[in-house]
């Protein structure tokens, strides 16, 4: 691949904002078309990876998935799951071997339009250019309610953001509040350090880590599901809300579910519904939410069942399903004083961070309104949002595919603009 070399602040066909593993999986989409772009980062290549995951966290996908548009993994563990450095450590050696015109700690405080193209001023200058690749993640700010406000001042408050180990967190019992796979991870990573924790659950999404003899990723990956698209399901903003599965990678390639989590002495408790005088309060509605989850297990293992069949594929008999146990009558109430807790963990998810784009393009909710990562203004893109055009978008082997169709409409877009110009000036 011909190296692109990075020019100074001024004019450039392309800015992608986000030199994480979706901005350089363009970056690379852009150079194989040779066209002028510049990867803007706030901090390091992987900058999230870097300064906002915590020390054991571990990719839900088995190594042999990992790639990026020409690299794919070439390591000696292809059914073990990459830790932070290893995943850093895959996107930084990425970005270097292409060559990849990359500005790093390079913050953009603001993006407008400008003429025929964009303006996009940043902390180290400004930027005139013809299209705008949006690639600085879903995940920049934790989403806390506003409940919150109310929790003693005695408890300390974490996000999974910031969370890094149970080291740091002050002695005494934990209220984890979400079950996603981050909420299951940190649960049981805090209880098997010795403390307390209770788990408050709500709607989620539960999957063993290995069915009938394969990674649960194979499976999605191998019937199709995982390359679904928009138009393909009944409804796709639900999709794109979905909280992550509850899964973990280890050695072991074990299953980490809440019959797992409550084995090990967490305390699992309905939804967080409120905090008043001293006591959080759950949601009654615990059974239900778990068996709607078995439901919806049941009926995903059964599609690859039927796949299976379908298709000729040998794999081992499947082991039946354990429903998820709970307690006949679930604590409504914890007394954060009466119990000795001191601290609650945030898993409850998060949010883009778009002020610094100031364009007509987000709804009411502060999310980008887009087609496919084609946005409503000419030249302007996205990329790395769920479900973006596909549901392995966010994944780290998702990038290839959306970067590839979204920089050739982006050069088909460049292509009409410059005929048009040339036009004119004929």
């Amino acid at each position: 691949m011909r190296r692109m070399s990075v020019a100074p602040a001024g004019t450039v066909d392309v800015v992608v904002i986000g030199a994480g593993h979706s901005g350089l999986a363009m970056s690379y989409c852009l150079s194989r078309r040779a066209i002028e772009h510049v990867v803007l980062e706030r901090g390091e290549v992987a900058n999230a990876w870097r300064t906002e995951r915590w020390d054991s966290l571990r990719l839900l996908t088995p190594n042999w998935m990992n790639r990026l548009p020409g690299k794919v993994y070439r390591g000696d563990d292809p059914d073990g799951y990459a830790g932070v450095d290893e995943v850093v450590g895959f996107i930084a050696a990425y970005a270097a071997a292409n060559g990849m015109p990359v500005r790093t700690h390079t913050r953009v405080l603001r993006v407008s339009s400008c003429g025929n193209g964009y303006r996009v001023v940043t902390d180290r200058g400004a930027w005139r250019c013809r299209a705008v690749v949006i690639a600085s993640g879903a995940c920049n700010v934790a989403s806390v309610p506003s409940l919150s406000a109310q929790l003693p001042a005695t408890v300390q408050q974490v996000t999974a953001r910031d969370y890094r180990r149970p080291g740091d967190l002050p002695e005494g019992g934990v209220l984890v509040v979400g079950a996603s796979a981050t909420g299951v991870q940190l649960a049981d990573e805090i209880r098997l350090s010795g403390r307390p924790v209770t788990l408050a659950v709500g709607e989620h999404v539960r999957m063993p880590r290995l069915y009938r003899g394969r990674d649960i990723q194979w499976w999605m990956l191998a019937s199709g599901l995982l390359d679904e698209g928009p138009a393909e399901v009944d409804d796709a903003e639900r999709v794109r809300r979905l909280p992550s599965p509850q899964l973990i990678g280890t050695a072991e390639r074990a299953t980490l579910d809440l019959n797992t989590l409550r084995a090990r002495g967490v305390e699992l408790v309905g939804r967080l519904a409120g905090v008043r005088d001293g006591q959080a309060q759950f949601s009654g509605s615990l059974r239900n939410v778990c068996a709607l989850a078995d439901l919806k297990m049941q009926r995903l293992l059964a599609s690859f069942d039927r796949w299976a069949d379908a298709n000729g594929i040998a794999a081992e008999s499947p082991a039946p399903v354990v429903p998820t146990a709970v307690e006949a009558s679930p604590p409504l109430l914890l007394d954060f004083r009466r119990r000795a807790v001191r601290t609650v963990v945030w898993a409850t998810g998060y949010r883009p961070d778009y002020s610094w784009l100031d364009l007509p393009v987000l709804d009411r909710k502060g999310r980008l309104q887009h087609t496919g990562g084609v946005l409503d203004m000419p030249g302007l893109y996205a990329l790395g949002l769920p479900f973006l055009r596909r549901r392995k978008s966010t994944f780290l082997h998702g990038a290839e595919d959306d970067a590839r169709d979204l920089a050739c409409h982006l050069a088909c877009y460049l292509d009409h603009t410059a005929r048009r110009v040339s036009g004119m000036a004929n």
